[in-house]
């Protein structure tokens, strides 16, 4: 009886301790799938920003082209590479490919460097009110694009280095949480946004 009675608070406590570490581990796993959900969540929130931000630019750009043609409409190359970027991005955007978004974001922002260069060339362009007002909007947009496009490589830096980390990559392959792409600028031509000037620069003789 005496043994039972000193082994009764041991067995008592092993099983306290057992039962305190299971609470603990279960715990910090909950916390860690919360954690890749909520990071997933917020790459997905930020390239919503993102989005808006793109489809704003491509809403500006037939306006802008239909004013250039105006003055450039021989420009034929320029035109057909704005609207083979913009009918790529939509394309992209229905089929929910973002790393074709990007690419196809990318290729606007190389046509529109473009094609806002035919300035230079067209001076009466640039004095057109139509034109300034077009580009007054285009730049506010584009000074938008990078501040959302920052935004969302920090979270998609935050999710990965999660991801890669280890208990973290543990907690993200039970939430079905995978690395995300980030929207990488392709070549240096387009590391800017594309620029918008008034006259600063001098027209082409």
């Amino acid at each position: 009886m005496r043994t039972r009675a000193a082994v009764a608070p041991v067995l008592i406590a092993t099983i306290a301790v057992v039962a305190l570490f299971a609470l603990i581990i279960g715990g910090c796993a909950v916390s860690g799938y919360n954690r890749a959900i909520s990071l997933s969540e917020q790459v997905d929130q930020r390239w919503a920003q993102v989005e808006v931000v793109l489809q704003r630019r491509y809403d500006l750009v037939p306006n802008l082209v239909e004013t250039v043609k105006g003055y450039a409409g021989h420009e034929r190359e320029i035109f057909t590479e704005i609207a083979h970027a913009r009918e790529k991005y939509f394309q992209a955007q229905n089929t929910g490919k973002r790393d074709e978004q990007v690419e196809a974001a990318n290729g606007m922002e190389r046509a529109l460097s473009r094609l806002l260069l035919l300035q230079e060339r067209y001076p009466e362009l640039r004095a057109q009110a139509s034109f300034q007002d077009l580009m007054t909007q285009l730049e506010g947009t584009e000074n938008r694009i990078a501040v959302e496009r920052q935004r969302y490589t920090e979270a998609v830096r935050e999710l990965n280095t999660f991801v890669r980390g280890f208990p973290g990559k543990i907690y993200a392959a039970w939430a079905g949480v995978t690395k995300a792409e980030q929207f990488e600028v392709a070549g240096a031509e387009v590391r800017q946004a594309p620029r918008v000037d008034f006259g600063t620069t001098q027209p082409a003789p």
